[in-house]
């Protein structure tokens, strides 16, 4: 890619894959009919979770972004290294299988090497539920006739645990409440879902979430929310190359924090339709431009949502690197999350960074070089990082794109990018 080229026109935001995966992974709870998942991106994750699925036994059907998923035949209750080891996000299928089935062996996970992310907290939960977990040669196996309902604490706040424990208490017997609950959008998303199967969950968006257990659930239609990091990603992207970008369908009640920094940091986000504060899984079409006083820097901390994304965290960074004046990012989600750093230095970005710190010192220009992309997010800050640079940037590495963003090279493109994805 070469950098310089003011994007504009218009680009629509995907499904969510955050969303997308634990809603795949539900559908395991349903023992007769057809579930059907509308905005389902074309991803390498969504590819990954429904071969999963279909290697239990489960019948998918996948017509452009729409899943249709039968696991009326699933009888297969293992999740194998081979694909779990690609995506963390696998283990969601360890409630839903305990839940409906009382058995399940589940590999522990792999995904993005950005940090530590145990699930112990997914263990001790089941555990509370009645569930006999143990851990051997590299499995979680567990196994229970019907979970009970259980008051559980979460001592930290777990995204991915919280769906987990949602799915599992769905069908279990009794009431389940889940404290420090995640209270992200996506979350919000999967209880929808979870009520239109039959279910009976309040609370969701808040850091309580109650479920009373039901016998069986039944198959539903939902659409999925769409992504917020994405839409994030091209407001980044329409600053960072001083362009004039509409951006369709992004969910502004979701994107709260993004949206006041980006502002503070001097990009002018306007809403081209009416939105409520409320809807967090709704989309709106929004313009974005750089303000004519150019970029300045500012401090960002990392937090559970409503806070600032750490999926945000790569993108707003580049942005930072080209603003005047200092910043400072604290990464408090994930304690590895700073490996893009290195790569923004080789274009000449001026970073240091000291622990879960990163002291960022504006520069006027960035220069295209040969950079490597260590995760998924880090590999949207360095394109955004090539659409502003002086010169030619070549990302090696790219496939970790690929497991969020779908056709991302595509869609710049058609903003007026000089971006091509180069066969090796």
């Amino acid at each position: 890619m070469r950098g310089g080229r003011p994007l504009a026109g218009e680009v629509t935001i995907d499904g969510a894959k955050n969303a997308a995966l634990p809603l795949i992974a539900a559908t395991l709870l349903a023992a007769k009919g057809v579930c059907r998942l509308e905005n389902v991106p074309a991803l390498r994750d969504i590819s990954t979770i429904t071969r999963l699925l279909s290697g239990m036994g489960a019948e998918i059907e996948q017509r452009e972004n729409v899943l249709e998923i039968s696991t009326a035949a699933v009888s297969d209750c293992q999740a194998p290294y081979e694909l779990v080891k690609t995506m963390r996000a696998s283990i969601l299928v360890l409630g839903p299988l305990m839940a409906r089935f009382g058995e399940a062996r589940v590999s522990l996970p792999g995904g993005c090497a950005i940090g530590a992310r145990p699930v112990n907290l997914h263990i001790r939960g089941l555990e509370q539920m009645g569930a006999e977990i143990k851990v051997e040669h590299g499995y979680i196996i567990g196994r229970a006739e019907r979970l009970k309902g259980a008051d559980i604490s979460f001592d930290l706040t777990t995204v991915t645990g919280t769906e987990n424990l949602m799915m599992a208490a769905v069908l279990a017997e009794g009431t389940t409440t889940l404290r420090n609950a995640a209270r992200e959008p996506e979350i919000v998303d999967l209880a929808v879902f979870l009520r239109k199967m039959g279910a009976r969950i309040e609370g969701e968006g808040s850091h309580t979430i109650t479920i009373e257990g039901v016998r069986k659930l039944s198959a539903a239609a939902h659409r999925v929310m769409p992504d917020r990091i994405e839409a994030g990603t091209f407001m980044v992207a329409a600053g960072i190359s001083r362009g004039d970008v509409v951006i369709r369908n992004a969910p502004l009640a979701a994107l709260g924090a993004v949206v006041a920094k980006l502002q503070e940091i001097g990009l002018n986000i306007e809403p081209l339709a009416p939105w409520s504060e409320d809807e967090v899984l709704s989309g709106t079409p929004v313009r974005i431009r750089r303000r004519a006083g150019g970029l300045r820097g500012l401090d960002v901390k990392t937090m559970p949502f409503p806070g600032f994304p750490t999926d945000m965290q790569a993108q707003v960074m580049v942005l930072l690197a080209l603003a005047e004046g200092s910043s400072v990012i604290s990464e408090t989600v994930f304690e590895n999350r700073f490996m893009h750093v290195f790569e923004l230095q080789r274009m000449g970005a001026d970073i240091e960074v000291e622990g879960r710190t990163a002291v960022v010192r504006g520069v006027p220009t960035l220069s295209g070089a040969p950079v490597m992309a260590s995760d998924l997010r880090a590999s949207a800050g360095l394109v955004l990082a090539g659409l502003a640079a002086e010169g030619e940037t070549v990302m090696s590495r790219v496939y970790h794109l690929d497991r969020g963003y779908a056709g991302f090279e595509k869609k710049l493109a058609a903003l007026g990018a000089d971006i091509e994805r180069v066969k090796n």
